[in-house]
C-alpha cells in the first residue's frame, strides 16, 4: 500500500468503509492499532473484533468483552427516544451459541453457553433500506450517515426487510421506523469497553506508525 495513503483521516476512513461491520479475521495489525483499539491479535484472529466507520471515529467492537449485559441497548434508546427498549434499539445484542470452530458442541471450559455481540448499522454506501423505502424517507445527512425523516416515514417496515441485518426498526408505539444515527450513546453505556470509537486522527496516526515500521 502506497505511504500516501495513510496520510489523511479521510483516506483511512475510506479504507475502513471496505470492511465496515465485517470482522477483521484475516487481516495483521500493528502493535500500535492493536493498542489503540484494545485488543489482541489472538482476539483479531478469531473474528471476535470488528469497527464500523462513523463520521466522529472508528466503532471498535470487541465481542470478547460483551457481557451482553444490554446497557448500550438501554442508553441507545434513553437517549434517543425517552425510553427503555431492547427492541427498537439502534444496537443489536445478537446472541448466539458458544460452538467451536467447526461448529460442534459448546465450548469446553466456558461459563456461559452463549457468545455476545453487539451489532449495529453499517451505514452502506448503497443502503438496501433506502433503496427499499417507498417514501424515500431514508436520506444522507451532512455527516454522510443514513437517517430516517420520520414526516415522510409510514412504518411500513420495508427498510427492516430489506436491511441484510435487520437494523431498522418499526416503533410500534410511533409507528415511525428508526436507526443508527451514530450518536455515540450505546458506547457511553457499555461498561465492560467492548464498545469504543476512536477519533480518526488517532487511527491515522497510528496508520502511519504501522508504515513507517514496515
Amino acid at each position: 500500500m502506497a505511504k500516501t495513503d495513510f496520510l489523511t483521516a479521510d483516506m483511512t476512513r475510506r479504507q475502513f468503509m471496505k470492511i465496515s461491520g465485517k470482522s477483521l479475521a484475516g487481516l495483521t495489525l500493528s502493535a500500535s492499532m492493536l493498542s489503540l483499539f484494545g485488543c489482541s491479535q489472538q482476539q483479531v484472529d478469531s473474528g471476535a473484533v470488528a469497527t464500523w466507520a462513523l463520521p466522529q471515529g472508528l466503532l471498535v467492537v470487541n465481542a470478547d468483552l460483551c457481557t451482553g449485559c444490554q446497557r448500550c441497548e438501554i442508553n441507545c434508546t434513553l437517549t434517543n427516544d425517552g425510553v427503555c427498549s431492547s427492541y427498537i434499539s439502534r444496537v443489536k445484542i445478537q446472541r448466539r451459541l458458544n460452538l467451536d470452530g467447526a461448529g460442534n458442541g459448546l465450548l469446553s471450559g466456558t461459563d456461559n453457553c452463549f457468545v455476545y455481540f453487539p451489532d449495529t448499522c453499517r451505514q452502506c454506501e448503497d443502503p438496501a433500506c433506502g433503496n427499499a423505502c417507498p417514501q424515500k424517507a431514508i436520506t444522507t445527512d451532512s455527516r454522510g450517515i443514513r437517517v430516517v425523516d420520520t414526516d415522510k416515514c409510514i412504518g411500513c417496515g420495508a427498510c427492516h426487510d430489506a436491511c441484510p441485518w435487520h437494523m431498522p426498526t418499526v416503533n410500534p408505539e410511533t409507528g415511525k421506523s428508526s436507526k443508527c444515527i451514530a450518536c455515540g450513546a450505546c458506547v457511553a453505556g457499555c461498561p465492560s469497553g467492548a464498545l469504543s470509537i476512536v477519533d480518526w486522527d488517532a487511527v491515522t496516526s497510528a496508520a502511519q506508525a504501522a508504515y513507517l515500521d514496515l
